[in-house]
């Protein structure tokens, strides 16, 4: 007899599993969620820089610019940090984003992913509301600071390509920064200050308020080894450590080892992942952030989180299971301890993470071509956290034969074929 015997299990328990099966079972679906450590948001889902990024419109793009490209090549770019010896794994992958950062095809996969953005904050908050995590969501948005007016010409752009999209923002002159953010350094020079989005204290405390909530209107989270999937009879079979789950439904929320997984299964997907670190510090003296700041010119994120401040850096190119590597948060510690009010370290050492993504930075949300009652959802890149919730209930809409709240093709696992 199997342990559990549901509709839908899920495949990973970070906040894009969390998603799905929350709202999979507000629809009526009995769930199970299956995950490898049975903790929630124990991997990627932990780390990141806790902002829901309703302006995320425009994805990350693979510099263009020929300098700018001779700069990141040779690790002279603190906003990326290269493992050489990860280049001919890697270029594959690495060409494609290069193709996909093109003018057009970026816009397209800007206004696929807005569709999404449009519902982040509240999404969030329908389950913040009942899961009693109010307290986890900040409201006040967050900062996109620069050094230079160089770089306050580009933070305008980069916001003014998002205008259009309904984003709201403020431009920041140092003094109006100051007032925000009153313990940032003297190379402050301004901001640009969304003011739309959530941001997190914990981004895995807030996690667990959603199992929690999942839990108590019945699922099952279960510790076990997704690669023992298997199609069965009545749909599809995994191995927990209770024993066998039997669903009819399969859903593939693993984040970095979404790929790897579905490989096995047969599919052929340029899956890719970028990876991070973090660290927390104490504050200096009195010092603080009421929100997130990034620090667009050197490419790191501060942010006030439970445990200190923590710095999240921008993006390692690597193999995904490469040893870490404390060399890119080396080098930007010194320009965030001159900027921000950080003291000694609280972390034994830098915590990595990896962002699951495919080269035209959208996710794949649906069917799985050819496999009966097995879904997709995985390959969010930075925005995990962000499109969590909405994801989850655009797949289980697709799940349920309900109308999608937005059109789902843009994200179809079949767009690279």
């Amino acid at each position: 007899m199997p342990a559990a015997a549901v509709d839908v299990v899920v495949l990973g328990a970070g906040h894009v599993g969390l998603g799905a099966a929350l709202n999979l079972q507000a629809r009526g679906r009995s769930v199970g969620i299956l995950d490898r450590l049975g903790e929630v948001a124990s991997e990627t889902s932990l780390g990141n820089a806790g902002i829901i990024e309703r302006q995320g419109i425009f994805p990350p793009a693979f510099p263009r610019d020929p300098i700018e490209v001779l700069r990141a090549a040779l690790n002279r770019d603190p906003r990326a940090h290269i493992h050489y010896g990860a280049l001919p794994a890697i270029a594959p992958f690495v060409w494609r984003y290069f193709l996909a950062s093109a003018p057009a095809p970026r816009l397209a996969s800007a206004k696929a992913i807005a569709s999404l953005l449009q519902y982040c904050n509240s999404e969030h908050e329908a389950l913040a509301g009942p899961a009693g995590s109010g307290a986890l969501l900040r409201t006040g948005g967050w900062i996109k600071m620069f050094r230079s007016s160089r770089g306050r010409d580009g933070a305008i752009a980069d916001a003014e390509q998002v205008r259009p999209f309904g984003i709201a923002f403020d431009v920041l002159d140092r003094e109006a920064l100051l007032a925000l953010e009153p313990h940032l350094g003297p190379n402050a020079f301004g901001a640009v200050h969304f003011t739309d989005p959530l941001t997190t204290s914990d981004p895995q405390a807030l996690a667990k308020t959603y199992a929690d909530l999942f839990v108590a209107r019945g699922g099952r989270i279960l510790r076990g080894d997704a690669r023992t999937l298997s199609s069965s009879a009545a749909g599809w079979v995994v191995t927990s450590d209770a024993g066998p789950v039997q669903a009819r439904d399969a859903v593939v929320s693993l984040g970095p080892w979404s790929g790897e997984f579905a490989e096995r299964l047969g599919f052929s997907l340029p899956f890719g992942v970028k990876r991070g670190y973090h660290m927390h510090y104490a504050p200096r003296g009195e010092g603080g952030l009421n929100r997130p700041v990034l620090d667009i010119e050197k490419g790191f994120v501060i942010a006030p989180m439970t445990r200190g401040l923590r710095l999240t850096t921008g993006v390692e190119f690597a193999r995904r299971d490469d040893p870490p590597s404390s060399a890119h948060l080396d080098r930007v510690e010194p320009f965030a301890r001159e900027m921000f009010p950080i003291a000694e370290r609280r972390d034994q050492a830098p915590w990595l993470g990896r962002r699951p993504c495919f080269p035209d930075m959208l996710p794949v949300i649906g069917a799985a071509p050819g496999r009966k009652g097995l879904w997709f959802n995985f390959g969010h890149q930075h925005l995990g956290l962000t499109l969590g919730p909405v994801s989850g209930r655009l797949l289980a809409q697709m799940m349920t034969g309900a109308d999608t709240i937005v059109d789902p093709a843009p994200f179809r696992a079949d767009r690279f074929s």
